[in-house]
């Protein structure tokens, strides 16, 4: 049951095998502080870090070999067919490339760059669409050089 007016109402739970109220505890400032701290300073999955330099997706190829260095190994896929809107947005495409494929396409190559750390640390392979980061994974524990 619940009570309170005027404050934070006070509840409790009655106990399923004594029957006794228990107080729900609520959660301190500080731990709360800290949750946020640690969501705010992570990084997202979906890039790498190069030193203190942060890789993400839409990344220049020119930038991230600026950031991390030469790769150990490059590799061309080929291309891929990608919708072009001229009259798109920068953040992304129009309505009707959207929904109905209208728009121009366009063939963008497609290479993946391989960066070794060092054996104790992963490798990292990144894929490069038209010269852009498009996604980086994990391929094992990297090897001396």
């Amino acid at each position: 049951m619940c009570s309170g007016r005027h404050k934070l109402p006070k509840c409790t739970i009655i106990g399923l095998v004594t029957g006794d109220p228990m107080k729900i505890p609520s959660p301190s400032l500080s731990a709360i502080t800290m949750l946020l701290v640690l969501l705010l300073s992570s990084s997202p999955a979906h890039a790498l870090r190069c030193g203190n330099k942060l890789v993400k997706d839409g990344m220049h190829e020119v930038h991230v070999r600026a950031i991390c260095g030469e790769p150990v190994a490059t590799l061309s896929l080929g291309f891929v067919l990608r919708y072009y809107d001229p009259y798109s947005d920068r953040h992304g495409l129009s309505y009707y490339t959207r929904y109905y494929g209208y728009g121009a396409r366009r063939e963008l190559p497609v290479t993946e760059m391989l960066f070794n750390f060092g054996p104790h640390k992963l490798m990292r392979r990144i894929r490069f669409e038209g010269g852009r980061v498009t996604s980086i994974e994990t391929a094992g524990y990297g090897f001396h050089k």
